[in-house]
């Protein structure tokens, strides 16, 4: 992976001016390829993409909403304008606005927004991303999800169902648009190190807290994974080199679980 050469090759990534996201850029702009990242920040991705700059000077930055689908569509459009062309999406933004918390003690509200705002970011980038890689004779596509989406977790009964949802999708979309030469997988997520989540997760003592200290606990390797080696699973799947990998969840999650669908 370390020599992994995608030079030339032109990759829009949502939500990505901070944690897996920017690791993903930062990861195949080192790898020689052209990346355009977005966030809802403009001073955040600002800053982004000095950073990234210092890498490669083929890299650039859209503001917009991924909840958005009017705002979706002008960043993808931008992308292509600002690299020519598009050979690859990846939905990595999706910051879930309720904690992981019981469902019995959740209001109807908090089900509802805690659904919405896990699962639309994800799909409404790959949506909007499909003319682009069509006119490009093809592409890949990279969903980053939960791996609370195949094994239950306590607390994460929304955040679970709206993983599951991409990890459906990802084999429905793959089927439909294999037709098109894209190619659709995802990358399911434990807690990891080195995001705003793992921040958030261990920010106050309450029930999130104590639901992940217990899972720290319990990685075989002794550590949760990081968002570089998130990242390095993300641009697999992206590269020529997974030419024959579609429909499929990889699980980056530091042998934690086992199984699932």
């Amino acid at each position: 992976m370390s020599n992994l050469d995608l030079k030339g090759k032109a990759y829009y990534i949502s939500g990505s001016s901070a944690g897996v996201g920017f690791a993903i850029a930062k990861t195949l702009a080192a790898r020689g390829a052209m990346v355009t990242i977005s966030g809802r920040s403009a001073e955040r991705g600002e800053q982004a993409l000095m950073m990234l700059r210092a890498i490669s000077d083929t890299c650039f930055f859209v503001a917009g909403d991924a909840n958005d689908a009017a705002s979706v569509a002008s960043n993808v459009a931008d992308a292509v304008a600002c690299m020519g062309r598009l050979d690859g999406v990846v939905s990595a933004g999706a910051e879930g606005v309720v904690i992981p918390t019981p469902f019995a003690d959740m209001t109807p509200a908090q089900i509802e927004i805690s659904f919405k705002s896990r699962l639309m970011p994800r799909i409404l980038p790959v949506h909007a991303a499909i003319p682009a890689l069509r006119q490009a004779g093809g592409g890949s596509v990279v969903m980053i999800t939960t791996d609370a989406a195949r094994h239950v977790t306590p607390g994460e009964s929304m955040i679970g169902a709206a993983g599951a949802a991409v990890v459906l999708l990802t084999k429905a979309l793959a089927r439909e648009l294999g037709r098109d030469a894209i190619r659709v997988n995802s990358v399911a997520m434990t807690i990891t190190s080195d995001t705003p989540s793992w921040d958030r997760a261990f920010a106050d003592d309450n029930f999130a807290n104590h639901l992940f200290s217990k899972a720290i606990k319990r990685f075989p390797f002794g550590r949760a994974p990081n968002a570089t080696e998130v990242a390095q699973a993300a641009a697999f799947l992206l590269s020529p080199e997974s030419s024959q990998i579609s429909g499929q969840t990889l699980s980056v999650n530091g042998g934690l679980s086992f199984g699932g669908w």
